[in-house]
């Protein structure tokens, strides 16, 4: 399985809902996605099931630019910890 995107926009908040296989190759159209949101975002991880480094390191990129992460594994957040570590 590959990665699946939903995108849900209310009045004041687009929601991008992934579920899947998230992966560096996915990159283009996740960023393609959030560039067409006009309002604050957030991105419902429960669906993900696998990600790499590269994507670890475009959530850090996104949580500090002010994107929600809703429903994210706790193994991503213990990753997305030792990254920001690393970079830091």
């Amino acid at each position: 399985m590959t990665i699946k995107f939903e995108k849900e926009t209310r009045r004041l908040k687009t929601m991008i809902c992934l579920s899947g296989r998230l992966q560096a190759k996915h990159l283009e159209e996740l960023k393609t996605q959030l560039e067409g949101a006009r309002s604050r975002v957030a991105l419902d991880l429960n669906g993900v099931t696998l990600v790499d480094v590269e994507i670890i390191r475009f959530l850090n990129a996104c949580e500090k630019n002010g994107v929600q992460l809703l429903n994210c594994w706790p193994y991503i957040r213990e990753w997305m910890s030792r990254e920001k570590g690393r970079e830091g």
